[in-house]
């Protein structure tokens, strides 16, 4: 049982970089659209690139979503509409006609023979008005042409009548006054008109809530369809461009054969399909980092860090394609190289992309689209995003990436339509706001940094200033110490430049790399201001001692003010495991069995190209203060028995950098002792 424990123990790592693929992997296959690949790539105004195509089955040729809205435009442009007639109004006003010339018999004392003519007269218009139809004024304007065939609704009938012989207010008082006209003028006639003004209303209304379920019942009778292909029907030959008819029935075969793969019997092959894809690309990822970056590959914070932010983008980016697919070019994909690169390098950020890309093409609709646009776009990121604690650069390179997408969208466009008319401009659009939310990257830079504690450019340079808590206590307490951090710095930004490596990490490095120093300020020679050396009332053992811990003291006081690792990895390695030599000969002189491990540091050697120069440029500036008579030869035999001894140490064998390299950044720091030791003319009493 303990033997089994300790084994877990002992490869924890690999264990749980096991455990991160599996999860990975099994999440990015759930976020998958579950439907089957058709087997045949094509795309609109391209060459059919496979042998001739023949029905494999009989299927309907679907109709394109453009036709559809085609035909349910004409549908409610030509929509027969529908006013209500209301009989029950007719009946109130007669009664209330009724009503109105009893009373006025009473008061006005009509004779029988009058209110008998004056009540026919009155019946006949009204029934002469209803028979047409009296139109509510809300209801004009309805129909711009007035003779439009309406359909009437009389209760259960529907009468089909011209629009325009329904009348309005106008044509009642027109036509009350006209057949009141033609009867000899006398004051009942007077009466009479007032009356029925007063007591005819509209009966006729537009019926909006029928007329639209008649137009929606009508729009869910298209057929979907326009025409069948039989089996063993010739769809389209070799060489012939997809387009038209052609275009129309291939896809209408593509989205019969998907769903007649996609069935519950074929459900868990597509799955262990998709499963293996998914796992080979994470796979070659994590080989990627083994082969090339093994110093993030043994780091399971990092690793944890780059798969999440893989499945971050493709949880982001189906979840667009689930809800709707027509807004597939707003998500900014651009952000995980430009995170990437923020805290590891070019190289790595634009594999992780293109693995993440290539995923996303299993889902997306076209394809090949979607993969060269971000792919493309993925490199230009990678080229022109750089030093992001430059505001403007940021700005500038997203700029330059949005740009790149709308060309690239628009080559597509005019590829597949022949010509610029059919470009959809919203899509550009679409690639602004894909700019916009590209600035995001800011954020999720920043909230990396706290959550997995990681470091960029941008902290680098927060870290790089001299009015820092920490840097201005070594000021103070190790003023000597602090200028040759200052040296060391300048030394290994300019040879960081020279070979290509992180300038603003090592400069930054550099600043710290001997801030243990500040709790023994007096017992390091640049701190000496009164030339008393406390070293000699030391044996050579204990000033060993005191030497070498001020690696040890420098961690803990970066650890204590929350330094990120990786400047703390240029204080554990910028002596690497070499001697204190003067108190190591000092001892050998008074002892010749020597303890050396008591003269060494502890290590570990430099595991990066940063850390390497560091180490450079710290032994060359301090061992150049020992120089008596600065000159060029003196200088460059000085940093050549440095740099010559730290090899055959075997101080870079984990470094990553190249002899060439190596010979890059003695040059850079002979040229610049050169410039701080030159001779200055004297200057007359």
């Amino acid at each position: 049982m303990s033997n089994t424990v300790n084994k877990l123990y002992k490869h924890n790592a690999v264990i749980y970089k096991v455990i991160l693929f599996l999860i990975t992997a099994s999440a990015i296959v759930y976020l998958f659209p579950k439907g089957g690949q058709f087997k045949y790539d094509f795309t609109k105004g391209k060459p059919w690139q496979y042998d001739n195509l023949y029905a494999p089955f009989d299927f309907a040729i679907e109709k394109t979503q453009e036709e559809i809205t085609e035909e349910t435009k004409e549908i409610e442009v030509n929509a027969r509409l529908y006013f209500l007639y209301d009989k029950n109004i007719v009946n109130e006003v007669k009664d209330e006609y009724k009503l109105r010339t009893s009373l006025l018999q009473l008061s006005d004392s009509l004779s029988s023979s009058d209110l008998e003519t004056m009540t026919l007269l009155g019946n006949s218009i009204i029934e002469s008005i209803y028979d047409r139809g009296f139109l509510q004024a809300t209801s004009q304007g309805i129909v711009s042409d007035k003779n439009t065939i309406i359909a009437l609704k009389k209760e259960n009938e529907v009468e089909d009548i011209i629009y325009n012989s329904l009348l309005t207010s106008s044509d009642v008082s027109r036509m009350v006054t006209d057949r009141l006209g033609e009867q000899p003028y006398n004051y009942s006639q007077s009466n009479n008109f007032n009356i029925l003004v007063e007591v005819i209303k509209p009966n006729v209304s537009y019926d909006d809530t029928f007329t639209q379920k008649v137009i929606d019942e009508a729009v869910k009778g298209i057929s979907p369809t326009k025409g069948k292909v039989s089996t063993d029907e010739l769809i389209i030959l070799k060489g012939d461009i997809v387009e038209g008819k052609k275009l129309a029935i291939l896809n209408s075969l593509k989205k019969e054969s998907e769903s007649k793969l996609w069935t519950k019997a074929n459900y868990y092959w597509i799955v262990f399909g998709y499963t293996v894809l998914v796992s080979l690309a994470l796979l070659m990822l994590l080989l990627f980092l083994r082969k090339y970056r093994t110093e993030i590959f043994d780091n399971n914070n990092k690793v944890t860090f780059i798969f999440f932010n893989i499945g971050f983008m493709i949880l982001v980016q189906t979840l667009v394609i689930k809800y709707n697919s027509d807004y597939l070019y707003v998500v900014p994909l651009s952000v995980l190289p430009i995170v990437l690169k923020a805290f590891f390098d070019a190289r790595l950020g634009l594999f992780t992309h293109v693995l993440t890309v290539l995923l996303l093409g299993f889902i997306v609709p076209n394809s090949f689209e979607f993969i060269y646009l971000h792919i493309i776009a993925g490199i230009v990121t990678i080229l022109t995003v750089s030093e992001l604690y430059k505001r403007a650069n940021l700005f500038i390179s997203i700029g330059q990436i949005t740009l790149i997408y709308m060309i690239t969208y628009l080559a597509f466009s005019i590829i597949k339509e022949g010509n610029a008319s059919q470009i959809k401009w919203e899509y550009l659009i679409m690639f602004a706001a894909n700019g916009l939310l590209s600035f995001l990257s800011v954020f999720f830079i920043y909230l990396y940094e706290k959550t997995f504690g990681l470091v960029s450019d941008v902290t680098l340079l927060e870290l790089s200033n001299t009015n820092t808590k920490l840097l201005r206590e070594l000021n103070e307490k190790a003023p000597g110490t602090f200028q040759h951090s200052m040296q060391v710095a300048n030394l290994a930004e300019a040879a960081a430049n020279e070979i290509g490596a992180n300038s603003m990490l090592v400069r930054t490095g550099a600043l710290y790399h001997d801030i243990g120093k500040m709790l023994n300020p007096m017992y390091f020679i640049e701190n000496q201001s009164t030339g008393v050396n406390p070293h000699n009332d030391l044996s050579p053992v204990d000033s060993a001692k005191i030497i070498t811990d001020h690696v040890i003291k420098g961690i803990e006081l970066a650890k204590q003010n929350r330094l990120p690792d990786r400047i703390i990895d240029f204080i554990r390695t910028h002596h690497g495991t070499s001697l204190v030599y003067y108190f190591y000969m000092k001892e050998k002189e008074m002892n010749e069995e020597v303890d050396i491990k008591k003269f060494q540091y502890k290590g570990p050697i430099p595991f990066s190209r940063e850390t390497a120069i560091l180490m450079i440029c710290d032994a060359a500036e301090a061992a150049s203060k020992s120089l008596k008579q600065p000159s060029a030869q003196s200088i460059d035999e000085l940093i050549n028995k440095i740099v010559e001894k730290q090899k055959a140490d075997n101080q870079f064998i984990n470094s990553n950098i190249t002899f060439r390299e190596i010979e890059k950044i003695k040059k850079v720091i002979k040229r610049k002792l050169m410039n701080i030791y030159h001779l200055r003319v004297e200057y007359p009493d």
